[in-house]
């Protein structure tokens, strides 16, 4: 997969946006205001992973710490090409699920989300 592919699993998800709040060299993708991932120009990706995801994903060397956002347990992968595309396509989906579970209930009703 690349930066292109990312960005086309990411706005296939309901309520999903991009934006660029670094700069053109960054895509960030937000589900009600909220960012799930972010692809950088080098082909790097980051993205939200649940705790126990954070702990095997570093763990194990399939992913680092995401700089500036690994506290709230974002990883980093340094070339999206690392994985497989269905694999990178499964922690996307997860990263936005588990996002829109932070969302209000109505901020999730306003993006036709269900809870």
């Amino acid at each position: 997969m690349d930066r292109e592919g990312v960005g086309k699993v990411c706005l296939a998800l309901p309520g999903a946006t991009l934006d660029h709040p670094f700069g053109d060299d960054h895509d960030a993708y937000r589900i009600g205001g909220k960012m799930f991932v972010m692809v950088g120009a080098t082909g790097g990706v980051s993205f939200k992973v649940s705790d126990i995801a954070y702990e095997v994903l570093t763990g194990s060397g399939h992913a680092r710490p995401a700089p500036y956002m690994a506290r709230a347990k974002w990883v980093n992968l340094p070339r999206i090409d690392d994985w497989a595309d269905d694999e990178l396509a499964d922690h996307i989906r997860s990263a936005h699920a588990l996002i829109v579970a932070k969302l209000t209930k109505k901020a999730r009703a306003e993006l036709g989300l269900t809870a």
